[in-house]
């Protein structure tokens, strides 16, 4: 009994005379602390500190690997969803080579602000219904994406009041639609007569992008480049960061074509979900740009026509009603029934007005 008390007496002891130690700078550093140290200082990182993955983060990896299976009852299984799983969802369907118009339809989000199309099959009729959706946007990446055509960025300027940077460009069909592209950009006054637009508030602004500042097209063509300069000294073309700032305003994230748009959506989900297809995404760089295959002789007479055909639409249609009144008048000319019936309903109109007044 009196051997028990003596070893707990010197547990004590030799507990005492530990904390003692810990708190005294005469006595050595033990060699483990030394190494914990070091190893905080060299930055090598601490695999205890990093929290594991969220339950929603998993079951989203999971779903991501099995997409396929499910994009034709996505509309019904994602109703509920909130708007950033959605988002999720979104991007890796655009990293594994799934995102089409049936499924950025899907999973459409008002609350949206940021929407990363590049590189996928996504075409002007899915485009026009998410820029009605979508109207909060802020930012939409359309580069590479070669069912995409200056019609559809019309619409997302004309209903996206909010949008502030465009990417696009990185393949020859995206720069050929950037170049059509350029006069819908530039936004038009109420008063043709009036001040530079630079000078006016955007509620001044009826047509164009009221409020886009950042264009970030790669390869840009050096007329584009001058006319946006000097027509449109508001958007900025491929901005590059600053500590200062550009223009008295700081470049955000989603202007820098080094960026990846949708990147901060699935920064938890583990790379291998998007793996399977085995498609790892890259940020637009000339380089990358410039090994994309130029446009046939024929693919460019056809986009020509189409652009050409969407420009005389207008004009057609305004045609066709002329030549509609014009039939109509020759035959109340020609036919005795019809110039009686004309004057019988301009007479009712006539007395009409007479008793109205």
């Amino acid at each position: 009994m009196e051997k028990g008390k003596s070893n707990v007496a010197s547990a004590a002891d030799s507990l005492q005379d530990l904390t003692l130690s810990s708190i005294s700078s005469s006595r050595p550093i033990p060699s483990s602390t030394r190494i914990t140290a070091t190893l905080r200082s060299t930055g090598v990182p601490n695999k205890k500190t990093k929290p594991p993955p969220s339950l929603v983060t998993l079951c989203l990896g999971v779903v991501g690997k099995h997409l396929e299976d499910i994009v034709s009852d996505l509309e019904a299984i994602a109703a509920s969803f909130p708007a950033d799983v959605k988002m999720v969802i979104v991007a890796i369907a655009r990293r594994r080579r799934l995102l089409d118009d049936n499924v950025i339809l899907s999973l459409a989000d008002s609350s949206w602000e940021i929407l990363d199309l590049s590189g996928s099959d996504v075409s002007d009729s899915a485009l026009k219904e998410l820029a009605i959706t979508c109207r909060s946007l802020r930012a939409v990446d359309i580069s590479r994406c070669g069912k995409i055509t200056a019609a559809g960025v019309s619409e997302l300027v004309q209903q996206c009041h909010s949008l502030e940077t465009l990417r696009c460009g990185g393949c020859p069909r995206s720069d050929y639609t950037a170049r059509s592209c350029v006069g819908i950009l530039k936004p038009k006054l109420n008063d043709a007569a009036g001040d530079s637009w630079e000078e006016l508030d955007t509620t001044e602004i009826v047509h164009g992008a009221q409020s886009l500042h950042w264009l970030v097209w790669p390869r840009i063509d050096k007329g584009s480049l001058e006319n946006l300069a000097t027509e449109c000294p508001r958007i900025v073309v491929n901005p590059r960061p600053s500590p200062f700032g550009l223009r008295g305003t700081q470049v955000p994230g989603e202007a820098l074509p080094d960026i990846i748009l949708d990147d901060p959506f699935v920064k938890d989900i583990d790379p291998k979900t998007w793996a399977v297809q085995g498609f790892k995404p890259r940020a637009i760089s000339p380089s990358l740009c410039g090994s994309c295959d130029e446009l046939s002789m024929a693919e460019k007479f056809r986009l020509a026509f189409l652009e050409r055909d969407n420009r005389l639409a207008p004009k057609r249609a305004k045609n066709a009603r002329q030549h509609q009144r014009r039939a109509e008048r020759e035959w109340m000319t020609m036919d005795a029934g019809a110039k009686a019936i004309a004057l019988a309903s301009r007479a009712t109109k006539s007395l009409h007005a007479r008793k109205l007044s």
